[in-house]
């Protein structure tokens, strides 16, 4: 067993990452230590190290929170979790498991939880350490570079369609085809939905026509919630999957009477909401905010087995600041997993 390792750190908000040889973390009671295999990078890493969400953690720390590897040793206590077994670590690192959000299934709102790459070290590294009550069993046979993404964009995504109450049948609108809405519109297919698909790219937009969208709007080239209320009369939910504050109210303008627009995408900012046709219509905007271990569980599994496919692109710990730069200009199609080991 290695005592050094090499992760990428933020030493300062909004400058690049560093790759450092740091000392192996070592689990503690009820924790595992985790040899990486793969980790996905997610645009919320890159609002993590710029420092504009709230709780700014203490610098340096390693960003980073979908996360498949291998169990590499376990600390006093752990019986459910062995060596050698592949495990997933979310983005919900740890939740107090007492507190009326966690009592109440609601355990990704605790005010105590901590959240991996963030208020702990995460997974832009060679080993990383969690919580065995908080790491999933990953099935044997996947692809564990695939599935690194299922552990945000998946569960993130899956969860907020089934947060619509949206029916078999329903047209459900994607709004934004990165990494969450590509893997979103394959979500909402195998739940039976009618999909309609925004963005303002045609390679995406292409890319989720391949995927089973069955209707697809440019919303550089038009305005997207008249489309939407032409051709489907209106969208029974949307999902907003975007990094952008103007895809936030056409995802509500976008809604027919008793639509339910949720809201996953993580801009910086404010947007308006229009009171009138929100009371008038009977509106629902509402904010979905990653899963639960159960929703972990479910996610995976449907995964599996309606063969939703991450479409990812491989690429060294070491090119993390190039990946950033492309990802926050929409340059990638699907999602970057980081090869660890």
């Amino acid at each position: 067993m290695p005592t050094t390792m090499k992760a990428a750190r933020i030493h300062a908000y909004g400058e690049a990452l560093r790759i450092d040889e740091v000392p192996v973390p070592q689990p503690d009671q009820g924790q595992v230590q985790i040899a990486i295999v793969a980790s996905g990078v997610c645009h919320t890493d890159i609002h993590a190290t710029s420092g504009d969400m709230a709780g700014r953690p203490s610098l340096p720390f390693v960003p980073g929170h979908e996360i498949v590897g291998r169990v590499s040793a376990v600390g006093a206590g752990v019986q459910q979790i062995k060596e050698g077994d592949v495990v997933g670590v979310p983005s919900l690192h740890w939740a107090c498991g007492e507190c009326d959000y966690c009592q109440a299934g609601w355990e990704t709102l605790c005010h105590s939880q901590l959240a991996t790459g963030y208020s702990v070290d995460g997974g832009f590294a060679q080993f990383c350490v969690a919580p065995a009550d908080f790491v999933t069993r990953i099935p044997h046979g996947v692809d564990l570079y695939e599935m690194a993404p299922i552990l945000c964009a998946g569960v993130t995504t899956c969860k907020g369609l089934k947060q619509t109450g949206a029916r078999k049948g329903d047209w459900v609108v994607i709004s934004g085809i990165g990494g969450l809405g590509h893997v979103a519109v394959q979500y909402a297919r195998a739940l039976g939905y009618q999909v309609a698909v925004v963005d303002i790219s045609d390679d995406k937009l292409e890319l989720a026509r391949r995927l089973g969208a069955e209707l697809t709007v440019n919303a550089q080239l038009n305005d997207a919630p008249s489309v939407i209320q032409r051709e489907i009369g209106g969208a029974h939910a949307v999902l907003v999957t975007a990094a952008a504050k103007t895809a936030f109210r056409a995802g509500v303008d976008m809604l027919r009477r008793g639509g339910v627009c949720v809201l996953c995408g993580l801009p910086s900012g404010e947007f308006p909401v229009p009171i009138l046709p929100v009371v008038l219509g009977g509106l629902t905007v509402t904010g979905s905010i990653i899963g639960t271990r159960v929703d972990m569980d479910e996610a995976i599994a449907m995964a599996i087995e309606a063969g939703v496919k991450v479409q990812i692109e491989k690429q060294p710990l070491e090119n993390i600041n190039d990946i950033f730069a492309r990802l926050s200009k929409g340059e990638v199609l699907g999602r970057v997993v980081l090869e660890i080991s």
